[in-house]
Protein backbone atom coordinates (compact mmCIF):
# COMPACT_ATOMS: atom_id res chain seq x y z
CA UNK A 1 0.00 0.00 0.00
CA UNK A 2 0.87 3.62 -0.66
CA UNK A 3 -0.30 4.71 2.36
CA UNK A 4 -2.65 7.16 1.68
CA UNK A 5 -5.60 4.71 1.21
CA UNK A 6 -6.95 5.39 4.11
CA UNK A 7 -7.90 8.98 3.36
CA UNK A 8 -10.09 8.07 0.21
CA UNK A 9 -11.15 4.97 2.31
CA UNK A 10 -12.39 7.48 5.20
CA UNK A 11 -13.90 9.89 2.78
CA UNK A 12 -16.35 6.99 1.69
CA UNK A 13 -17.50 5.85 5.80
CA UNK A 14 -17.88 9.74 6.26
CA UNK A 15 -20.13 10.06 3.24
CA UNK A 16 -21.90 6.56 3.94
CA UNK A 17 -21.09 5.98 0.15
CA UNK A 18 -20.00 2.71 0.77
CA UNK A 19 -21.66 0.12 -2.46
CA UNK A 20 -20.92 0.39 -5.69
CA UNK A 21 -20.95 3.76 -7.21
CA UNK A 22 -20.33 6.97 -5.74
CA UNK A 23 -17.76 9.67 -5.42
CA UNK A 24 -14.24 7.39 -5.40
CA UNK A 25 -15.34 5.27 -8.50
CA UNK A 26 -16.21 8.75 -10.50
CA UNK A 27 -12.94 10.20 -9.84
CA UNK A 28 -11.00 6.63 -10.21
CA UNK A 29 -12.97 6.41 -13.69
CA UNK A 30 -11.45 10.02 -14.83
CA UNK A 31 -8.04 9.92 -12.95
CA UNK A 32 -7.32 6.73 -15.40
CA UNK A 33 -8.73 7.81 -18.19
CA UNK A 34 -6.18 10.63 -17.76
CA UNK A 35 -3.07 8.49 -17.03
CA UNK A 36 -3.29 6.18 -20.28
CA UNK A 37 -5.22 9.31 -22.47
CA UNK A 38 -7.91 7.27 -23.19
CA UNK A 39 -11.59 9.48 -23.34
CA UNK A 40 -13.52 6.93 -21.52
CA UNK A 41 -12.81 4.16 -18.29
CA UNK A 42 -14.65 2.45 -16.26
CA UNK A 43 -13.61 0.13 -12.95
CA UNK A 44 -14.90 -3.15 -12.54
CA UNK A 45 -14.61 -5.83 -10.34
CA UNK A 46 -11.88 -7.62 -12.24
CA UNK A 47 -9.85 -7.71 -15.80
CA UNK A 48 -11.75 -10.92 -16.66
CA UNK A 49 -14.84 -9.21 -16.11
CA UNK A 50 -13.37 -5.92 -18.01
CA UNK A 51 -12.84 -8.47 -21.30
CA UNK A 52 -16.19 -10.16 -20.95
CA UNK A 53 -17.95 -6.97 -21.33
CA UNK A 54 -15.69 -6.16 -24.41
CA UNK A 55 -16.97 -8.79 -26.07
CA UNK A 56 -20.03 -8.35 -25.19
CA UNK A 57 -20.22 -4.79 -27.01
CA UNK A 58 -18.47 -6.57 -29.48
CA UNK A 59 -21.41 -8.80 -30.35
CA UNK A 60 -19.42 -12.55 -29.40
CA UNK A 61 -21.70 -14.91 -29.58
CA UNK A 62 -22.83 -18.53 -29.43
CA UNK A 63 -20.44 -20.30 -32.52
CA UNK A 64 -18.63 -17.02 -33.02
CA UNK A 65 -14.55 -17.50 -33.15
CA UNK A 66 -12.25 -15.48 -31.11
CA UNK A 67 -8.37 -15.31 -31.98
CA UNK A 68 -6.23 -15.18 -28.67
CA UNK A 69 -2.39 -15.30 -27.41
CA UNK A 70 -1.44 -18.72 -26.14
CA UNK A 71 1.15 -17.63 -23.47
CA UNK A 72 -1.11 -15.95 -21.10
CA UNK A 73 -3.15 -16.38 -17.50
CA UNK A 74 -6.46 -18.48 -18.79
CA UNK A 75 -8.48 -15.23 -17.43
CA UNK A 76 -7.53 -13.84 -21.13
CA UNK A 77 -9.59 -16.90 -22.79
CA UNK A 78 -12.19 -17.66 -20.05
CA UNK A 79 -14.75 -14.92 -21.54
CA UNK A 80 -14.74 -16.78 -24.85
CA UNK A 81 -16.48 -19.90 -23.34
CA UNK A 82 -18.66 -16.79 -21.29
CA UNK A 83 -20.24 -15.93 -24.34
CA UNK A 84 -20.01 -19.61 -25.90
CA UNK A 85 -17.84 -18.45 -28.32
CA UNK A 86 -14.48 -20.56 -29.65
CA UNK A 87 -10.53 -19.33 -29.38
CA UNK A 88 -8.53 -19.98 -31.59
CA UNK A 89 -4.97 -19.56 -29.65
CA UNK A 90 -2.09 -17.56 -31.77
CA UNK A 91 2.12 -18.22 -30.47
CA UNK A 92 4.65 -15.92 -29.48
CA UNK A 93 7.51 -14.52 -31.34
CA UNK A 94 10.89 -14.30 -29.39
CA UNK A 95 11.58 -10.19 -29.24
CA UNK A 96 8.38 -9.45 -26.87
CA UNK A 97 6.93 -13.04 -25.99
CA UNK A 98 3.74 -11.71 -27.08
CA UNK A 99 1.16 -12.02 -29.98
CA UNK A 100 3.49 -13.61 -33.28
CA UNK A 101 2.48 -11.39 -36.12
CA UNK A 102 3.59 -14.46 -38.63
CA UNK A 103 1.26 -16.31 -36.75
CA UNK A 104 -2.05 -14.72 -37.10
CA UNK A 105 -1.48 -13.29 -40.33
CA UNK A 106 -1.50 -16.71 -41.17
CA UNK A 107 -4.67 -17.41 -39.24
CA UNK A 108 -6.46 -14.45 -40.69
CA UNK A 109 -5.43 -15.61 -44.17
CA UNK A 110 -7.50 -19.09 -43.17
CA UNK A 111 -9.80 -17.55 -41.41
CA UNK A 112 -11.17 -14.97 -44.27
CA UNK A 113 -10.60 -18.44 -47.00
CA UNK A 114 -12.86 -20.22 -44.74
CA UNK A 115 -15.09 -17.79 -44.44
CA UNK A 116 -15.26 -17.31 -41.09
CA UNK A 117 -12.93 -14.10 -39.74
CA UNK A 118 -13.12 -13.51 -35.63
CA UNK A 119 -14.75 -11.25 -34.02
CA UNK A 120 -12.25 -10.05 -32.04
CA UNK A 121 -8.53 -10.66 -31.40
CA UNK A 122 -7.46 -10.75 -27.92
CA UNK A 123 -3.59 -9.23 -27.98
CA UNK A 124 -1.92 -9.71 -24.45
CA UNK A 125 0.89 -7.55 -23.17
CA UNK A 126 2.56 -10.33 -21.23
CA UNK A 127 4.79 -9.64 -17.98
CA UNK A 128 4.52 -6.17 -18.56
CA UNK A 129 5.76 -5.91 -22.57
CA UNK A 130 3.62 -4.21 -24.84
CA UNK A 131 3.10 -6.42 -28.43
CA UNK A 132 4.12 -5.67 -31.28
CA UNK A 133 0.85 -3.13 -31.93
CA UNK A 134 1.70 -1.93 -35.33
CA UNK A 135 1.97 -5.12 -37.06
CA UNK A 136 -0.93 -6.50 -35.36
CA UNK A 137 -3.10 -3.24 -35.67
CA UNK A 138 -2.61 -3.47 -39.58
CA UNK A 139 -3.42 -6.98 -40.41
CA UNK A 140 -6.57 -6.61 -38.10
CA UNK A 141 -7.74 -3.73 -39.74
CA UNK A 142 -6.64 -5.39 -43.54
CA UNK A 143 -9.21 -7.93 -42.08
CA UNK A 144 -11.55 -5.69 -40.31
CA UNK A 145 -11.27 -7.45 -37.02
CA UNK A 146 -11.55 -5.47 -33.53
CA UNK A 147 -8.70 -5.38 -30.81
CA UNK A 148 -9.34 -6.10 -27.71
CA UNK A 149 -5.97 -5.35 -25.95
CA UNK A 150 -5.24 -7.09 -22.51
CA UNK A 151 -3.11 -4.97 -20.57
CA UNK A 152 -3.61 -5.99 -17.07
CA UNK A 153 -0.04 -6.67 -16.93
CA UNK A 154 0.90 -3.66 -18.42
CA UNK A 155 -1.06 -0.51 -16.69
CA UNK A 156 2.43 1.77 -16.86
CA UNK A 157 4.21 0.34 -20.06
CA UNK A 158 4.46 2.80 -23.28
CA UNK A 159 4.42 1.59 -27.44
CA UNK A 160 6.37 4.15 -29.07
CA UNK A 161 5.39 6.85 -26.40
CA UNK A 162 1.24 5.70 -25.97
CA UNK A 163 0.12 4.02 -23.22
CA UNK A 164 -0.61 0.20 -23.12
CA UNK A 165 -4.26 -0.69 -23.14
CA UNK A 166 -5.10 2.16 -26.05
CA UNK A 167 -4.50 0.52 -28.85
CA UNK A 168 -7.78 -1.51 -29.24
CA UNK A 169 -11.18 -0.72 -29.62
CA UNK A 170 -10.85 -1.86 -25.99
CA UNK A 171 -8.36 -2.08 -23.33
CA UNK A 172 -7.99 -4.02 -19.82
CA UNK A 173 -6.33 -3.37 -17.14
CA UNK A 174 -5.98 -5.70 -13.88
CA UNK A 175 -5.96 -4.37 -10.51
CA UNK A 176 -5.55 -7.76 -8.79
CA UNK A 177 -3.67 -8.29 -5.52
CA UNK A 178 -0.65 -9.10 -7.28
CA UNK A 179 -0.60 -6.33 -10.11
CA UNK A 180 1.40 -3.14 -10.19
CA UNK A 181 -1.13 -1.52 -8.64
CA UNK A 182 -4.29 -3.00 -6.88
CA UNK A 183 -7.49 -2.28 -5.26
CA UNK A 184 -7.45 -5.92 -3.76
CA UNK A 185 -9.38 -7.17 -6.63
CA UNK A 186 -10.53 -4.99 -9.56
CA UNK A 187 -9.58 -3.99 -13.19
CA UNK A 188 -10.75 -1.07 -15.44
CA UNK A 189 -12.26 -0.86 -19.48
CA UNK A 190 -11.13 1.86 -21.64
CA UNK A 191 -12.06 3.29 -25.04
CA UNK A 192 -11.90 6.13 -26.77
CA UNK A 193 -15.66 5.24 -27.85
CA UNK A 194 -17.88 6.54 -24.66
CA UNK A 195 -21.27 5.33 -26.33
CA UNK A 196 -19.64 1.61 -25.69
CA UNK A 197 -18.47 3.08 -22.50
CA UNK A 198 -22.22 3.50 -21.46
CA UNK A 199 -23.25 0.47 -22.32
CA UNK A 200 -20.39 -1.36 -20.49
CA UNK A 201 -22.14 0.58 -17.18
CA UNK A 202 -25.85 -0.52 -18.15
CA UNK A 203 -24.52 -4.07 -18.72
CA UNK A 204 -22.20 -4.25 -15.84
CA UNK A 205 -25.29 -2.85 -13.53
CA UNK A 206 -27.40 -5.88 -14.73
CA UNK A 207 -28.47 -4.29 -17.01
CA UNK A 208 -31.40 -2.49 -15.73
CA UNK A 209 -33.37 -0.11 -17.83
CA UNK A 210 -33.74 3.12 -17.21
CA UNK A 211 -37.67 3.18 -15.21
CA UNK A 212 -39.07 3.45 -12.40
CA UNK A 213 -38.98 -0.02 -11.32
CA UNK A 214 -36.94 -2.65 -11.74
CA UNK A 215 -37.21 -3.36 -15.46
CA UNK A 216 -34.70 -5.78 -17.77
CA UNK A 217 -34.61 -6.11 -21.24
CA UNK A 218 -31.42 -7.99 -21.77
CA UNK A 219 -29.36 -10.21 -19.84
CA UNK A 220 -26.57 -8.26 -17.35
CA UNK A 221 -23.74 -8.28 -14.92
CA UNK A 222 -22.81 -7.91 -11.36
CA UNK A 223 -19.18 -6.18 -12.35
CA UNK A 224 -19.50 -2.40 -10.80
CA UNK A 225 -16.42 -1.85 -8.12
CA UNK A 226 -17.34 -0.43 -5.05
CA UNK A 227 -16.49 3.12 -3.88
CA UNK A 228 -14.46 1.73 -1.36
CA UNK A 229 -12.09 -0.28 -3.28
CA UNK A 230 -12.22 2.63 -5.66
CA UNK A 231 -10.71 4.91 -3.18
CA UNK A 232 -8.01 2.20 -2.52
CA UNK A 233 -7.11 2.58 -6.55
CA UNK A 234 -6.89 5.92 -6.74
CA UNK A 235 -4.23 6.36 -3.52
CA UNK A 236 -2.49 3.53 -5.77
CA UNK A 237 -2.67 5.25 -8.89
CA UNK A 238 -0.88 7.96 -7.43
CA UNK A 239 2.03 5.89 -6.81
CA UNK A 240 1.81 3.82 -10.06
CA UNK A 241 5.42 5.72 -11.59
CA UNK A 242 7.22 5.43 -8.79
CA UNK A 243 6.53 1.53 -8.81
CA UNK A 244 7.25 1.28 -12.43
CA UNK A 245 10.51 3.04 -11.57
CA UNK A 246 11.00 0.02 -8.27
CA UNK A 247 10.27 -2.80 -10.92
CA UNK A 248 12.64 -1.59 -13.63
CA UNK A 249 14.84 -1.42 -11.12
CA UNK A 250 14.69 -4.40 -9.88
CA UNK A 251 14.89 -5.77 -12.90
CA UNK A 252 17.92 -4.23 -13.87
CA UNK A 253 20.09 -5.36 -10.94
CA UNK A 254 18.95 -8.93 -11.26
CA UNK A 255 19.88 -8.01 -15.32
CA UNK A 256 23.62 -6.78 -13.90
CA UNK A 257 23.88 -9.60 -12.07
CA UNK A 258 22.87 -12.42 -13.75
CA UNK A 259 22.50 -11.66 -17.68
CA UNK A 260 26.72 -12.57 -18.17
CA UNK A 261 26.22 -15.97 -17.00
CA UNK A 262 25.94 -18.13 -20.26
CA UNK A 263 22.44 -19.81 -21.32
CA UNK A 264 20.37 -16.60 -19.33
CA UNK A 265 18.46 -14.41 -21.34
CA UNK A 266 15.86 -12.04 -19.94
CA UNK A 267 12.80 -11.05 -21.16
CA UNK A 268 13.48 -8.35 -24.31
CA UNK A 269 11.95 -4.96 -24.32
CA UNK A 270 11.12 -4.04 -27.93
CA UNK A 271 12.79 -1.24 -29.29
CA UNK A 272 10.29 2.45 -28.68
CA UNK A 273 8.60 0.63 -25.82
CA UNK A 274 9.05 0.49 -22.06
CA UNK A 275 7.90 -1.94 -20.22
CA UNK A 276 6.87 -1.71 -16.39
CA UNK A 277 8.41 -4.94 -15.61
CA UNK A 278 5.75 -6.05 -13.64
CA UNK A 279 7.56 -9.45 -13.46
CA UNK A 280 11.15 -10.09 -13.85
CA UNK A 281 11.40 -13.39 -16.08
CA UNK A 282 13.97 -14.87 -18.14
CA UNK A 283 15.09 -18.29 -19.46
CA UNK A 284 17.74 -20.82 -18.76
CA UNK A 285 19.03 -22.82 -21.41
CA UNK A 286 20.01 -26.53 -19.88
CA UNK A 287 22.41 -27.40 -22.30
CA UNK A 288 24.74 -24.32 -21.31
CA UNK A 289 24.19 -24.32 -17.67
CA UNK A 290 23.84 -27.73 -17.16
CA UNK A 291 20.35 -27.15 -15.09
CA UNK A 292 16.98 -26.79 -16.13
CA UNK A 293 14.36 -24.07 -14.93
CA UNK A 294 12.16 -26.56 -13.10
CA UNK A 295 15.05 -27.55 -10.77
CA UNK A 296 16.38 -23.72 -10.29
CA UNK A 297 12.35 -22.90 -9.41
CA UNK A 298 12.48 -26.00 -7.21
CA UNK A 299 15.56 -24.82 -5.44
CA UNK A 300 14.70 -21.44 -4.97
CA UNK A 301 11.28 -22.47 -3.31
CA UNK A 302 12.91 -24.70 -0.71
CA UNK A 303 15.14 -21.61 0.14
CA UNK A 304 11.75 -20.16 1.09
CA UNK A 305 11.84 -17.67 -2.19
CA UNK A 306 8.79 -17.69 -4.68
CA UNK A 307 9.28 -18.38 -8.03
CA UNK A 308 7.24 -19.32 -10.71
CA UNK A 309 7.32 -21.17 -14.52
CA UNK A 310 5.70 -18.93 -17.12
CA UNK A 311 2.47 -19.05 -17.67
CA UNK A 312 1.56 -22.70 -19.25
CA UNK A 313 0.41 -21.76 -23.08
CA UNK A 314 -3.31 -21.99 -23.34
CA UNK A 315 -3.22 -24.43 -26.13
CA UNK A 316 -1.52 -27.26 -23.94
CA UNK A 317 -4.45 -26.51 -21.45
CA UNK A 318 -6.39 -29.50 -20.75
CA UNK A 319 -9.54 -27.56 -21.08
CA UNK A 320 -8.37 -26.29 -24.79
CA UNK A 321 -7.11 -29.81 -25.67
CA UNK A 322 -8.63 -29.58 -28.83
CA UNK A 323 -8.27 -26.06 -29.54
CA UNK A 324 -6.87 -24.97 -33.15
CA UNK A 325 -3.89 -23.22 -32.19
CA UNK A 326 -1.30 -21.59 -34.84
CA UNK A 327 2.88 -21.92 -34.03
CA UNK A 328 4.98 -18.55 -34.55
CA UNK A 329 6.55 -21.32 -38.04
CA UNK A 330 5.89 -24.39 -38.70
CA UNK A 331 8.38 -25.82 -36.49
CA UNK A 332 8.95 -23.66 -33.95
CA UNK A 333 6.55 -23.40 -31.34
CA UNK A 334 8.01 -19.86 -29.00
CA UNK A 335 5.27 -20.25 -26.20
CA UNK A 336 6.03 -24.04 -26.00
CA UNK A 337 9.87 -23.10 -25.32
CA UNK A 338 9.50 -20.29 -23.41
CA UNK A 339 7.26 -22.31 -20.81
CA UNK A 340 9.72 -25.01 -20.76
CA UNK A 341 12.83 -22.39 -20.34
CA UNK A 342 11.51 -20.09 -18.31
CA UNK A 343 11.12 -18.53 -15.08
CA UNK A 344 9.52 -15.45 -13.03
CA UNK A 345 11.78 -14.06 -10.34
CA UNK A 346 10.34 -12.18 -7.52
CA UNK A 347 10.00 -8.52 -7.83
CA UNK A 348 7.30 -7.17 -5.62
CA UNK A 349 7.32 -3.12 -5.32
CA UNK A 350 8.64 -3.60 -1.46
CA UNK A 351 11.25 -6.19 -2.02
CA UNK A 352 14.25 -4.80 -0.37
CA UNK A 353 17.97 -4.77 -1.41
CA UNK A 354 19.09 -7.77 1.11
CA UNK A 355 16.23 -9.97 -0.20
CA UNK A 356 16.94 -9.45 -3.81
CA UNK A 357 20.49 -10.26 -3.05
CA UNK A 358 19.48 -13.44 -1.62
CA UNK A 359 18.04 -14.62 -4.69
CA UNK A 360 20.06 -13.63 -6.69
CA UNK A 361 22.74 -15.34 -4.75
CA UNK A 362 21.00 -18.53 -3.96
CA UNK A 363 20.79 -18.57 -8.47
CA UNK A 364 24.65 -18.06 -8.82
CA UNK A 365 25.30 -20.33 -6.32
CA UNK A 366 23.05 -23.62 -8.04
CA UNK A 367 23.81 -22.34 -11.77
CA UNK A 368 27.41 -22.07 -11.16
CA UNK A 369 28.08 -25.43 -9.31
CA UNK A 370 25.89 -26.86 -12.33
CA UNK A 371 28.73 -25.29 -14.62
CA UNK A 372 31.22 -26.76 -12.79
CA UNK A 373 29.87 -30.07 -13.31
CA UNK A 374 28.81 -29.25 -16.90
CA UNK A 375 32.55 -28.52 -17.68
CA UNK A 376 33.84 -31.33 -15.79
CA UNK A 377 32.68 -33.84 -17.49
Amino acid sequence: MSGNEQKFIQEAFDSNWIAPLGPNVDAFEKEIASYVGASEAMVVSSGTAAIHLALSLLNVTKGDIVFCSTLTFIASANPILYQGAKPVFVDSEPETWNMSPQALEKALRDAYLEGKLPKAVIVVNLYGQSAKMDEIITLCNQYEVPIVEDAAESLGSTYKGKASGTFGHFGIYSFNGNKIITTSGGGALVSNNKESIEKARYLASQARDPAPYYQHSVSGFNYRMSNLLAGVGRAQLQVLDDRVSTRRQLFNRYVKELAHISGLKFMPELENTQSNRWLTTLTIDEKETGISSKTLINILNNNNIEARHVWKPLHLQPIFKSTKYYPHHENEHIAEQLFEKGMCLPSGSNLSAEEQNRVISCLKKNIYHSLNKLTSK
